[in-house]
């Protein structure tokens, strides 16, 4: 059975959230990487960029941050110096400045430091399908997906269980904010200059600015000197430490990221499931699949897009000239559905292997930290998943989120039957 055939007419355009709320235009992608795989896109929001589509290029150019560089923002939308730097986190910035930051965080986003949660994550995992499995019929998005990522991230960075819908909540309208599902302040169909110098341009940064703050107030109070916000804090080798601003966009940006790729994931595997009955199957038996299984519900997913870069000077690629300054975008997505380097990439192959797929942005020194979370998470709730069902399948249409940043199932109804 196909999971999902896309129905795009091949000539999508890419700067429209519309085109995305069908999900991925799948069909202009394979044709963009056939004919065209230095595409010069028309966005009517601002500057036009460059679509890069293939596989191979990708990889390549995302490890040469001195030509394109991360540090004028990595979205499609254009932005002023002035809001660049009141929005930026270490994702906007290059070497050696991102590393800085980020040698605070790979302790506890490490390999081993996650893998100490597995046992948090399977208990999670039980609270959160035993009763909803019951139910019979369901979104999984909403019941499941949604759920666990929630929860992790109360655990690991410290957050009050009553405070995390609401925070949640302000993190779907912080990255999904150009889909009226999840924001009142929709990006590309109201005015928003007012929270301009806000993350994502949105008044959710505020409030989760605010919170941040009071929080921390409160753990100093109580003399807590724990987790991830306290080592963002602290001071560096040198003495330094990251701004008022640095602070708010980090926080905002644990809020929002620590929630959807995982989610997303975790939706986009369940989707796979209903289609291809053999995957439950494979779940069941268990054995080595968990090696691999989840790296390509993650391909299978790519939550995040794409990334912008932009060119730091003229260089040539494929017969074109790329000039510096100009804007140019990583389409992920495409890349994971690369056929000339990912065989069958339109099914979902647990044991596929080697996977190196881009969901996380490899090859480059922006490699997503949450990435060993991530695997983690979503092992384990197809691991107790597979235990509790012996069969699933669509109730009703899915329902793709308006964003050509993020992409996911917002809605997926499906049926189950517990063991």
């Amino acid at each position: 059975m196909t999971i999902w055939t896309p129905t795009d007419s091949g000539h999508a355009d890419l700067s429209c959230h519309d085109t995305f709320a069908e999900g991925a235009p799948h069909n202009t992608f394979a044709r963009l990487r056939r004919e065209d795989p230095l595409h010069w896109t028309d966005y009517p929001g601002g500057q036009n960029f460059w679509s890069v589509t293939r596989y191979d290029d990708i990889t390549r150019m995302n490890k040469n941050t001195e030509v394109f560089s991360s540090a004028q923002g990595i979205r499609m939308e254009d932005q002023t110096y002035e809001e660049y730097l009141a929005r930026r986190t270490f994702q906007e910035t290059d070497p050696p400045e991102h590393a800085q930051v980020r040698m605070k965080l790979l302790k506890a986003f490490s390999k081993t430091t996650m893998a100490q949660y597995e046992q948090d994550i399977r208990d999670l995992c039980a609270e959160i399908l035993d009763p909803v499995l019951e139910k019979g019929t369901f979104d999984a998005t909403k019941e499941i997906a949604r759920q666990l990522p929630m929860r992790m991230l109360g655990r690991v960075v410290g957050l009050p269980d009553a405070d995390l819908p609401w925070l949640v909540e302000k993190g779907d309208a912080l990255i999904a904010n150009t889909d009226p599902d999840f924001t009142s302040h929709v990006l590309d169909k109201m005015d928003t200059d007012e929270f301009r110098l806000m993350p994502f341009n949105s008044p959710a940064g505020a409030e989760l600015y605010i919170y941040a703050k009071e929080l921390m107030e409160a753990k100093a109070r109580a003399g807590d000197t724990s987790g991830v916000l306290n080592m963002i804090l602290a001071p560096a080798r040198d003495g330094s430490t990251i701004t008022e601003s640095e602070f708010r966009n980090f926080f905002c940006l644990l809020v929002a990221a620590g929630n959807d790729t995982t989610r997303y994931s975790i939706a986009a595997g369940i989707q796979a499931m209903c289609h291809q009955p053999e995957l439950l199957t494979q779940m069941q038996a268990g054995g080595d699949i968990w090696e691999t299984a989840a790296d390509e519900i993650i391909r299978w997913a790519t939550p995040a897009l794409y990334f912008r870069r932009t060119a730091t000077r003229d260089v040539e690629m494929h017969g074109k000239l790329i000039r510096a300054g100009d804007k140019v975008l990583y389409w992920f997505i495409s890349a994971n559905r690369d056929d000339s380097y990912f065989d069958d990439p339109f099914r979902v192959n647990l044991r596929r292997s080697p996977n190196r797929h881009l969901s996380f942005g490899q090859f480059g020194p922006h490699v997503c930290l949450g990435m060993w979370l991530a695997r983690l998470e979503v092992t384990v709730l197809f691991q107790e998943l597979a235990k509790r069902i012996t069969a699933i399948e669509p109730a009703g249409e899915q329902k793709f989120l308006r964003s050509n940043f993020v992409g996911g199932i917002k809605e997926l109804p499906v049926r189950v039957q517990a063991a």
